[in-house]
């Protein structure tokens, strides 16, 4: 059996696809996958890095207004629906299973052109454009989000890798804070804007680190690859842990007490999975899908939210010091989250596919 998957652009989109190649290999390690991207989305670092064939097809952003790049549209993506169906006849593709992004409206097109089986992954709440025609062609649609918005679609969850699925904080606390150089035995806050970090997020815990030192919390910051910070906090105790990237994000989870981050569907999937609270501090634009994502959770008890224009030095000493100064609210919030997390969607989703498939 031979298996496409299309997503790509952000980590969103690539990771559960990844998550869903590595649990097809589980469950049938002589099926043949390959993934669709665009040379302009983290697909090309982080696929190859998995050990998947990556093929490259153009990508065809859609205008969201009517204006004169609308015009440039129907060749465009008649040229990258051509890609996508010479890779699948080229793979002898059996289904192709879609999770959004550039590259997946021509892999649905390119995928009903040669009548093959389409699955579409939808992780968010508002689907985007890509997805919504997706569920129009597709046989079987499946959300991440409890209330999906598409129609027909089936609540399964979002895939994640088995490494964060598996995760028992509990017990790899004390490793993993020894790998970052963290002590054992201080609250920790963890930091971190997505696959490529958030300045406005990196601004304000920065300001707040004598603070945050001062009443005994430690805290990993992780400001993403493209970031450079404005200072850095001079050394000293608690550790202030500054990394550019960090390609162990089980290990940050387990050192952590208490998250401070964006709402994206897939940090928002992992968090709840390991039962990690947060304080959500959604995109300011797009669609709205981080602020949705987020009060799921705060709605549950497993975190806070904060608009970005809000959050600031003296937000996080007002609304997380008193929470990681108690233990028993932590631990609460972390079982809230831990209750509204999916950990078997990997699986869950894989079998279907190979029994649509088959």
């Amino acid at each position: 059996m031979r298996v496409v998957l299309a997503g790509g652009g952000t980590a969103g989109h690539i990771e559960p696809a990844l998550a869903l190649a590595d649990a097809l290999r589980r469950l049938d390690p002589g099926v043949g996958i390959t993934c669709v991207g665009t040379e302009r989305g983290l697909e090309t670092q982080l696929v190859p890095a998995r050990g998947y064939d990556l093929e490259l097809v153009p990508a065809v952003p859609l205008p969201r207004a009517l204006t004169p790049r609308l015009l440039t549209v129907p060749g465009r993506l008649a040229g990258a629906v051509n890609a996508v169906a010479a890779v699948l006849d080229r793979v002898a593709a059996d289904i192709l299973v879609g999770f959004g992004g550039y590259v997946a409206t021509p892999a649905y097109l390119a995928a009903k052109r040669r009548g093959l089986p389409i699955v579409v992954h939808e992780a968010n709440p508002r689907p985007g454009l890509a997805n919504r025609l997706g569920a129009r062609l597709a046989d079987h649609v499946f959300s991440g989000f409890p209330e999906p918005a598409l129609t027909g679609a089936a609540y399964i969850g979002t895939p994640l890798r088995r490494e964060i699925a598996t995760l028992d904080r509990l017990s790899t606390g004390d490793k993993a804070r020894s790998w970052f150089g963290l002590e054992n035995d201080r609250p920790t806050l963890l930091v971190f804007g997505g696959s490529r970090g958030a300045r406005s997020l990196n601004q304000a815990a920065l300001a707040a680190a004598p603070a945050l030192r001062a009443a005994g919390i430690q805290v990993l910051h992780v400001l993403g690859p493209d970031n450079v910070p404005d200072h850095e906090p001079p050394p000293g105790d608690p550790q202030y842990v500054l990394l550019p990237y960090v390609d162990r994000m089980d290990l940050a989870y387990a050192a952590a007490d208490l998250a401070l981050c964006r709402g994206g569907a897939m940090t928002c999937a992992e968090l709840t999975a390991v039962g990690l609270p947060a304080a959500y501090v959604p995109l300011p634009h797009g669609n709205g899908e981080q602020r949705v994502n987020a009060e799921r959770i705060v709605a549950g008890g497993g975190g806070l939210v904060v608009d970005d224009a809000e959050l600031s030095a003296q937000w996080i000493v007002h609304h997380l010091l008193p929470i990681l100064r108690d233990p028993e609210r932590v631990a609460v919030m972390s079982e809230a989250a831990a209750r509204l997390g999916r950990k078997d969607a990997d699986i869950m989703l894989a079998r279907k596919v190979l029994e649509i498939a088959g």
